[in-house]
């Protein structure tokens, strides 16, 4: 099958982003609610980290976003009519479903599924399984068309299979990969860690008080099973209630792995030596792992300046080197800030820390790593993709273009009942899907 190599699909950032407040503990997301937002910045700031992962080395490719205001999520909760007629309606009745039904959240394509390469499935297909994100109403509604663009990508279905979202209610709410940790080592072993923050049908000690667990018990059980995954590869972990309750609302604003290193905080998940006594007893010694204590980086810090939800990318064999790729806030973070250093200056593969500037996510409460859905791999599986979505100077030419044609610079809540957005937004994925070479993959398209 040959080596694989990680491509970091990240979604583009659409062209309705704005400050909504809808994430119930996200914390970031709650404190700039209703702020004005840039679009177009926000847009190229993605780009650029684009950019600076693919000058590191790391493959790259896009996904693209949804089109909103999602007239027909408002059309199923009976506002009919004229789009005019539909978004004044919404926007003077019930003001909230506008903004819930215009969120451009589709960007954190982290969200967007889970993935397990062919080296590690029991049929030697990769397979994706799109999130069905059950647990808040405005990502709910992106499931659908996350499989048909992933369905557009991954069409060979002799080498991809692309599953349907899970089924049911919050019984089985899936996060995707920010839930979803693949570790491993040279010898050829694997561990792919599931974490979860509440069972559906069982007590479970330890779960958050103030802020809610997203993730069911259940639906990494039933991902590990659609994933073709065998049982001696999977690890599933709690995540710690205390954490969440801070605003660590999935895993990877607490922890992040790459292949054979894991960084973690002691607040990740409900015990968290457990959870390192067992991807150890997976994946044997060469796994390195680093913690960071409450006393030394508070949960609190973490959680506002995303030192884990960065990318830690490989960008050397031999010898291993890994590079952490940060937001500006865990540089301007002191206890951030320290920690990262001490993960440079110890003997571990990673020889440094990039920092970028993704503020508009980051106001939104998603770093660098809720940006990318990363995917393994092989050159022959790049061959057989099925769209114009791998990063090179020529797509980026053509995105930056794209952008700076089609979205606003400032964005205000108001501006949302502007059929004039809708309109804009549709007419511009309409030619990114031309640009991309998508095909159909949206409903006005259809």
């Amino acid at each position: 099958m040959g080596p694989l190599f990680e491509v970091n699909f990240d979604g583009i950032v659409g062209p309705t982003h704005n400050f909504a407040g809808l994430s119930l503990g996200n914390v970031a997301s709650l404190a700039n609610e209703s702020a004005p937002s840039s679009p177009a910045s926000a847009a190229l700031q993605g780009l650029d980290k684009m950019r600076a992962v693919a000058n590191l080395g790391v493959r790259q490719a896009v996904l693209p976003p949804h089109a909103r205001p999602s007239l027909s999520t408002l059309h199923r909760l009976g506002f009919g009519g004229k789009p005019e007629q539909v978004l004044a309606d919404v926007a003077a009745r019930e003001p909230r479903l506008l903004r819930l039904s215009s969120s451009a959240s589709a960007m954190w394509a982290a969200n967007a599924a889970t993935v397990a390469p062919a080296t590690d499935t029991t049929d030697g297909r990769l397979h994706i399984v799109p999130a069905n994100l059950r647990h808040m109403f405005h990502r709910a509604i992106e499931a659908d068309t996350t499989r048909d663009v992933l369905r557009a990508i991954f069409r060979d279905e002799t080498r991809f299979s692309v599953h349907e979202p899970l089924p049911g209610g919050t019984q089985f709410a899936d996060e995707g990969a920010a839930n979803h940790t693949r570790l491993a080592v040279s010898s050829g072993r694997v561990a792919h860690l599931f974490a979860w923050g509440r069972s559906a049908f069982e007590a479970a000690q330890g779960e958050p008080q103030k802020y809610p667990a997203r993730q069911t018990k259940e639906a990494s059980a039933a991902l590990a099973r659609l994933l073709h995954l065998a049982p001696e590869q999977t690890v599933f972990a709690q995540q710690n209630g205390r954490g969440i309750d801070t605003g660590a609302f999935h895993t990877d604003v607490v922890a992040v792995g790459n292949e054979s290193f894991f960084m973690v905080h002691e607040l990740a998940f409900h015990d968290v030596a457990a959870v390192v006594a067992d991807l150890r007893a997976h994946l044997g010694d060469e796994l390195v792992i680093v913690q960071a204590s409450e006393r030394e980086l508070p949960v609190d810090d973490a959680v506002h300046a995303y030192p884990f939800n960065s990318q830690v990318v490989t960008v050397k064999r031999d010898p291993l080197e890994m590079v952490i790729v940060a937001p500006l806030e865990s540089r301007e973070n002191d206890a951030a800030r320290r920690f990262l250093e001490r993960v440079v200056a110890e003997d571990n593969p990673v020889r440094r820390v990039e920092y970028l500037d993704v503020r508009q996510s980051m106001k939104n409460g998603g770093g660098p790593a809720c940006l990318r859905q990363r995917i393994p791999l092989s050159a022959a599986d790049l061959d057989k993709l099925g769209a114009r979505v791998l990063f090179d100077d020529a797509l980026e030419q053509d995105l930056r273009a794209w952008v700076r044609k089609h979205y606003r610079d400032r964005l205000e809540p108001r501006d949302l009942a502007d059929p004039s957005l809708w309109r804009e937004c549709l007419s511009a994925l309409d030619e990114l899907t031309r640009v991309l070479e998508l095909g159909a993959v949206y409903e006005f398209q259809r």
